[in-house]
């Protein structure tokens, strides 16, 4: 008979231990969780501060006078510690159209490791090759409305041009980095997203000539405070880039090829 309290009073205290057992480890996740997004706030803010548009402002110069038109050069951010992009399992997709015996854009910049499908949109056959650095393809005769891609696994510059038709010329830039633009009519360029750090600043511009690319490349720090880079270029020529057919010849007489007009 003495014994019966004795378990109640037993089954009591297990009860409020086990209350108090819930009540800590509820304060416990509870801490965690504040911790955990306290933490996710403090990376988001880091990372958003650490953030820069880096600027950049292009000058052509046609002659001895600058051009009216800055446009189409390709500025780009390479970072200096870390390792370049390699091509991903799942390519991104782009297009460089045939129409109207053009290639639309002019300029493509891809990420390296991208495809890009050429699509006949001309009513006759067109031949799409580029033998010159870059991605070496040949795409051979195909008509109209239908297409076929290439994929540029491989950095660097590839001019692109028709066996047919010699007025027709574009350029593919592949790029290793993600840190990249196109000048507008202005010369402006924004690269936006740009964490600090140390980076090698390089230019491309199809009408300049390799060596004032290359003296135009430097090493810039981009932090909250950077400068906006002045990059300052010649045109060496207008229009058409001056190139032989895929078989390395000339192409025929009868066709209305005038590499250095528009």
């Amino acid at each position: 008979m003495k014994q019966t309290p004795r378990m109640s009073t037993d089954r009591h205290g297990s009860d409020e231990l086990k209350k108090i057992r819930v009540h800590l480890w509820n304060r416990w996740r509870l801490y965690v969780e504040v911790l955990a997004v306290a933490l996710l706030l403090s990376c988001f803010t880091t990372a958003a501060s650490a953030a820069n548009v880096f600027r950049a402002q292009v000058t052509i110069n046609r002659g001895s006078k600058p051009a009216d038109d800055n446009s189409n050069v390709v500025v780009w951010l390479t970072p200096q510690d870390q390792p370049p992009l390699t091509a991903p399992a799942e390519p991104r997709h782009f297009r460089l159209v045939q129409k109207n015996k053009k290639f639309e854009p002019h300029l493509l910049v891809i990420p390296i490791g991208s495809v890009v499908e050429f699509p006949n949109e001309d009513p006759f056959f067109h031949n799409v090759f580029s033998l010159y650095k870059g991605k070496k393809f040949d795409l051979g005769l195909y008509e109209s409305g239908s297409s076929r891609s290439v994929r540029f696994d491989r950095p660097g510059v590839s001019f692109v041009f028709c066996n047919i038709h010699p007025q027709m010329n574009a350029s593919i830039v592949v790029m290793t980095t993600p840190y990249y633009g196109i000048s507008g009519k202005s010369g402006e360029v924004e690269l936006k997203d740009v964490p600090n750090g140390k980076y090698r600043l390089q230019v491309w511009f199809e009408g300049a000539s390799a060596e004032e690319l290359q003296a135009a490349a430097r090493e810039v720090t981009v932090g909250p405070d950077t400068a906006v880079a002045s990059v300052r270029l010649h045109q060496l020529f207008e229009g058409t880039m001056p190139h032989k057919n895929k078989f390395g010849q000339d192409y025929p007489a009868d066709h209305s090829y005038q590499p250095h007009q528009r």
